[in-house]
């Protein structure tokens, strides 16, 4: 005889309570990035709309980065860190394989004993999180939920590579998910297109740097086998951004039940600016939705992209407590989530 067992009841609804931020505290401007390729400024801005970026220093690691980012957003939730019951870590650039950086950061926040884990989904990945954060919270495994976006792609960065090398930025981002008693996140359209994963991918997989198998692997000017970077089919990328995030966004406002009138805010991966601007002519955004352009000064930053955006928005007031959010995230995989949040 099976036994009846008792399902999870936790809040009705989940919401962003707090959210924080951290930039690295070197800004590289494209004149750095053309001491090693053949560009122009002009040429970088053009094609990306990226001025400056980030990069870490030696002691801001994706842990200190994405600690510093995580205290700011407890702090703006009104909580204590003792209160939160998970840390989600989204990161492509922790290149500690176990354990989880999540456990580390837990640990250092003097979180207590909470779920900890890192997720791997790119540029995607806050929004996976997000998703993951609320169904703890709805689910009742949880009542506070840290969510953390944080990359240090300047270790993954070709410099040598022109097409790349300019568009990557470091730093970390972080929300706080707690109990609702409204509707505050809508569903997530969410979703992987494998057959394209070769598109965005790492340029060489670890185990190749195993000794004696160095042969055949690219090498810099100066003859010496580069380390593994990201790598990118440029023109491939921007169209699937453009054509197909686009169709994935408008999902999100038909899953929430809203339009595009609705919305107070947008806020897109931070991935390049003409993306950025044809998504919101296509979406038909009107004039009165604020924009996140982020990447103007911060670059790509991957899974931190979207909650740095968020929050320099909510202190630059381009964006204000209450706001109704269009979020979306889309990267290597190919891998894509988007969402319906209120702004906390």
């Amino acid at each position: 005889m099976s036994a009846t067992l008792r399902v999870g009841k936790g809040a009705p609804y989940a919401r962003i309570m707090g959210v924080g931020g951290y930039r690295p505290t070197r800004v590289v401007p494209n004149e750095e990035i053309l001491k090693y390729i053949d560009s122009s400024d002009e040429w970088i801005r053009s094609r990306s709309g990226i001025v400056t970026r980030h990069w870490a220093d030696e002691d801001e690691t994706v842990a200190e980065m994405a600690i510093a980012a995580s205290g700011k957003a407890i702090a703006d939730a009104g909580i204590t860190a003792e209160q939160v019951d998970a840390v989600v870590v989204s990161t492509v650039s922790h290149f500690l394989q176990t354990p989880s950086v999540a456990t580390v950061i837990a640990h250092r926040l003097g979180a207590g004993t909470p779920a900890a884990f890192d997720i791997s989904a790119a540029c995607a990945g806050f929004g996976y999180g997000l998703t993951v954060g609320k169904g703890l919270i709805v689910d009742g495994s949880a009542e506070h939920v840290l969510v953390i976006g944080v990359e240090r792609l300047s270790d993954l960065t070709d410099k040598e590579d022109r097409s790349t090398a300019f568009l990557f930025g470091d730093g970390a981002g972080a929300v706080v998910l707690g109990p609702a008693q409204e509707p505050s996140m809508g569903p997530t359209v969410w979703g992987s297109e494998g057959d394209k994963a070769d598109v965005i991918a790492q340029t060489v997989p670890w185990d190749r740097f195993r000794v004696g198998d160095l042969e055949g692997l690219p090498v810099d000017a100066e003859g010496q086998v580069k380390f593994p970077a990201l790598r990118q089919e440029g023109q491939t990328v921007f169209r699937w951004a453009v054509f197909e995030m686009a169709k994935v966004a408008q999902q999100a406002l038909d899953a929430a039940g809203i339009t595009a009138k609705d919305l107070d805010v947008f806020i897109p991966h931070q991935a390049n600016m003409r993306i950025i601007d044809s998504m919101v002519k296509t979406l038909k955004l009107p004039e009165h939705v604020a924009v996140a352009r982020d990447i103007e000064t911060t670059g790509n930053t991957s899974a931190a992209s979207i909650p740095l955006a968020m929050e320099r928005m909510l202190a630059t007031g381009q964006a204000k407590s209450g706001d109704t959010a269009l979020v979306i995230g889309f990267g290597a995989g190919l891998v894509y989530a988007a969402t319906v949040v209120t702004l906390p």
